[in-house]
């Protein structure tokens, strides 16, 4: 089902690390990023041209109302209530984990007319935060949205919330851990003691952005048989922390690791310091905690690097990736009886899970496998769903949610019938193209049929600033012919990764000059290079809408036993603007399809590739032999204009987002790559389209 919906554009954060040589330059991005994030709203962009869908907006951006609608079964008369209460405050409460390790939580609760605790009871509402749990590490103070700190709207209307820092962080005690699991057994602790809480009706559920949305699917699999936790509502959540964010295609994401050590270092102390100012006696006592968070945090992140970057355990998809994916544990978080809603973006660090954690939550409850698409006629349950915007990281964990928060809540943890738990539609996605929100079922999109464009020499005279223009055919090729680039160190930084991965800066600092940013917003100028190609087809004869995940197949011969990919999709405008859209990469050595987590059309050809990035799947390039690369590009949902054209842009690079390994650059340098085009090795790009 299809149902176009009006409404305003929007854009989103996330969670990485880097190494001391970046500290400087972190923490500078960080510092705008961080004044960016709390100003009371940023002006949303607005798109120019017929069919750019260009410059979603920014901070403060609000959920229409029809799309909160269709959260709930046709019909539904549910309305937000007014705000009957006042907010009270304690500060660092002190909980006891089961290793005798004490963190800190401020619990804001209802007050009546006379400033008093009010009787209640109420539900609570708990999230864990290792940004720094006062109100400097929240957006909500400002209004347009509750997802990092206090929230204040549910306060309001009858919940107790509780923001707790994570150990190692803030005012907590221990050492931090990127999600070490024993967070997952402190968040249990947490959520046991939060029901207890004067005034609590003893239900509890878990709300909170990023690192806050990963945190609650984990602690919602560790929860025990009947446990208070009875909803979680996770926004920019991950679903592998590997693929989504330490790695693309296997390829080291070091601007988004960057982004996130100078975000949680500079929160983590400051927010702690203008806290203690309201509590000046648990400040003094906690300075020299929060110092040696700070010491940790940095001694943790050069170890991490040094052993990614140098191509150690961690450079791979293994052992410490699997103890900390929501992927692993969604079936568990199922079983236990807990529903979700997730909140997504197009633009978002976990661009590439966050529809995945839809599919596997939707699968677990029908008791099919977690990592296989859902059947075209599959029966969704309203107990988990995904709204899908056009978010960056930073948007995307500040729009405002709060009604929608609400009527998940009220649902779950009030027992009031929203309709939430049946609507037929839990699958909400923003279409980039239309500017328009559209409703579904199913994921991948069932009437999106699997098109195949294949590469072609032909100049499409569409790529000016391209120095190898080529053409996309929708027939296979019958001669043989090949392009030539070369394997750079450093790429073009003009295009969307560059704002993207860092989770959304560029376009939010731009955004306060002018409706379009720069690369973001049209990549012609990335499009320049002897590292990359470009394949554009011919202008659509109807409107077609790109919808789910996207391969782009490969044949190429290699003069160096490693290869570097990455793969752009643009919508091409007549007047030449090219559109970013989505992309991916694939390290050559990780090329092996693992079949039992790839996806396939209904043509047979891949439409998502599973790869293992083990390092017992590692395989050198064999050099002068025609060698077959897939490359999962992340998911999207954009209409392409009629008259519009569809492009890949094909490099060996992307700077300043992704970096290989120390000893895959020894085996990079000096690559010229033939990229073949022929019968035996069709290179091509696989696109789900919803023609009209």
């Amino acid at each position: 089902m299809r149902a176009t919906r009006r409404s305003r554009s929007a854009r989103p954060a996330r969670s990485g690390r880097p190494g001391r040589s970046v500290l400087a330059l972190v923490c500078a991005a960080s510092a705008v990023a961080g004044v960016a994030a709390f100003a009371p709203g940023a002006p949303a962009g607005a798109s120019t041209g017929s069919t750019s869908p260009t410059s979603v907006s920014q901070l403060g951006t609000s959920i229409p109302a029809d799309v909160i609608a269709a959260s709930s079964a046709p019909g539904s008369t549910w309305q937000p209530e007014a705000a009957t209460y006042g907010v009270g405050k304690t500060l660092d409460e002190p909980v006891t984990m089961s290793d005798g390790t004490v963190l800190r939580a401020d619990v804001y609760y209802p007050t009546d007319a006379n400033g008093q605790a009010a009787s209640g009871p109420f539900p609570v509402v708990l999230t864990q935060s290792p940004y720094g749990k006062g109100e400097l590490g929240s957006v909500g103070s400002t209004g347009i949205g509750d997802q990092t700190g206090p929230a204040t709207y549910l306060v309001k209307r009858g919940y107790i919330d509780v923001v707790a820092d994570v150990r190692g962080t803030g005012d907590s005690q221990g050492e931090f851990g990127l999600f070490d699991p024993v967070q997952d057994t402190d968040g249990v602790t947490l959520v046991q003691w939060a029901s207890q809480l004067p005034h609590s009706n003893g239900k509890v559920g878990l709300y909170g952005a990023s690192y806050l949305g990963i945190d609650q699917l984990l602690t919602a699999a560790a929860e025990p048989a009947n446990s208070p936790l009875k909803a979680i509502f996770p926004v920019v959540p991950g679903n592998d922390l590997y693929k989504d964010t330490a790695t693309m295609g296997g390829l080291i994401d070091l601007e988004f690791d960057a982004f996130y050590l100078g975000l949680t270092g500079s929160l983590n102390t400051t927010g702690p310091l203008v806290e203690g100012l309201e509590n000046p006696k648990v400040l003094l006592s906690n300075l020299s905690a929060e110092a040696d968070h700070l010491k940790d945090l940095v001694d943790f992140d050069a170890e991490f690097t040094a052993e990614t970057l140098t191509g150690g355990a961690t450079a791979y998809d293994g052992t410490y990736w699997h103890d900390r994916n929501p992927a692993d544990v969604l079936a568990k978080v199922v079983a236990n009886n807990i529903p979700a809603y997730l909140v997504g973006g197009e633009f978002d660090l976990f661009q590439r899970g966050e529809p995945l954690d839809y599919v596997g939550l939707q699968n677990a409850y029908a008791g099919r496998p977690t990592t296989a698409p859902m059947l075209p006629t599959q029966i969704p349950t309203g107990r988990y769903q995904l709204i899908d915007g056009p978010y960056t990281h930073l948007s995307g964990a500040t729009t405002d949610l709060d009604p929608l928060q609400l009527e998940w809540f009220d649902t779950w943890l009030k027992g009031e019938d929203t309709g939430m738990a049946t609507t037929p539609t839990p699958l909400h996605y923003y279409d980039i193209g239309t500017k328009s929100w559209t409703e579904h079922a199913q994921y991948p999109f069932p009437n999106a049929t699997p098109t195949r464009f294949y590469f072609a020499q032909k100049r499409s005279g569409t790529a000016h600033l391209s120095l190898q223009d080529h053409s996309l055919s929708t027939s296979a090729p019958t001669g043989s012919a090949s392009d030539t680039v070369l394997w750079s160190p450093v790429g073009n930084p003009c295009g969307r990764p560059s704002d993207q991965w860092s989770a959304g800066i560029v376009s939010l600092v731009t955004s306060y000059v002018a409706p379009d940013s720069p690369c973001v917003d049209d990549d012609q100028l990335g499009q320049l290079g002897l590292d990359r190609t470009t394949y554009t087809s011919a202008p659509l004869s109807s409107a077609e809408t790109i919808a789910g995940p996207i391969d782009v197949t490969v044949y190429a011969k290699s003069t160096t036993p490693e290869t570097e990919w990455v793969a752009e999709v643009e919508d091409v405008a007549p007047n030449g603007r090219s559109t970013p859209l989505t992309e991916g990469a694939l390290l050559g050595s990780l090329r092996a399809v693992d079949e039992s987590t790839t996806w396939r059309g209904a043509d047979g050809e891949i439409l998502q590739p599973g790869h293992t990035y083990s390092q017992s799947d590692s395989a050198k390039v064999p050099v002068g032999r025609t060698t077959r690369y897939d490359i999962e590009v992340f998911p999207t949902y954009a209409t392409i204009a009629k008259g519009d054209r569809i492009r890949i842009t094909l490099s060996t690079a992307d700077t300043p987002h992704l970096v290989p390994t120390v000893p895959a650059i020894a085996k990079l340098l000096g690559g010229v790559y033939s990229v073949q085009i022929s019968p035996s090795a069709p290179s091509a790009v696989e696109i789900p389209l919803i023609a009209g």
